[in-house]
């Protein structure tokens, strides 16, 4: 597999050019055309058709919603796991105060780096997530991100 460029907080967001930039621009523009049908040739296969318009709209939404969700508890798991092995033992018995916010931010941390940004985050000198990427100075990359 080629190697991919470093990744850093500028560019670890994911954009899939599918589902960004051509499923929701279709959805969309899908949405308001059957709204602006049954605004001017009121019918009730044109309301039903803005319906499934929103429906579709709903699910795209939903369906990034619940994908998220399940990684983000994936995550959880995986830094619980990596935070037993890599923090200090005082340190152990507080993993369970970390948000899955805090969690999905200080999966970035490299391994030498964790055990001092964990202490500062739970010791509650930074709480907001993107806080805690910037703070990251030996980015771990996470290309399999959904």
């Amino acid at each position: 597999m080629a190697q991919k460029s470093p990744q850093t907080f500028e560019n670890h967001a994911r954009i899939l050019p599918a589902y960004h930039y051509v499923a929701f621009p279709l959805l969309a523009a899908n949405l308001f055309f059957t709204l602006y049908q049954t605004v001017t040739a009121f019918s009730w296969a044109n309301l039903v058709a803005f319906g499934v318009a929103v429906a579709l709209i709903l699910l795209f939404f939903l369906a990034r919603v619940m994908a998220l969700t399940v990684q983000d508890r994936v995550i959880r798991l995986e830094e619980t796991l990596r935070m037993r092995a890599l923090l200090p033992a005082d340190l152990h018995a507080r993993i369970g105060e970390l948000t899955v916010k805090q969690m999905v931010a200080l999966r970035f941390a490299s391994d030498a780096e964790l055990p001092d940004l964990a202490r500062i985050v739970l010791d509650g000198k930074i709480q907001d997530q993107k806080a805690i990427k910037k703070l990251i100075r030996d980015w771990r990359a996470d290309f399999q991100r959904a």
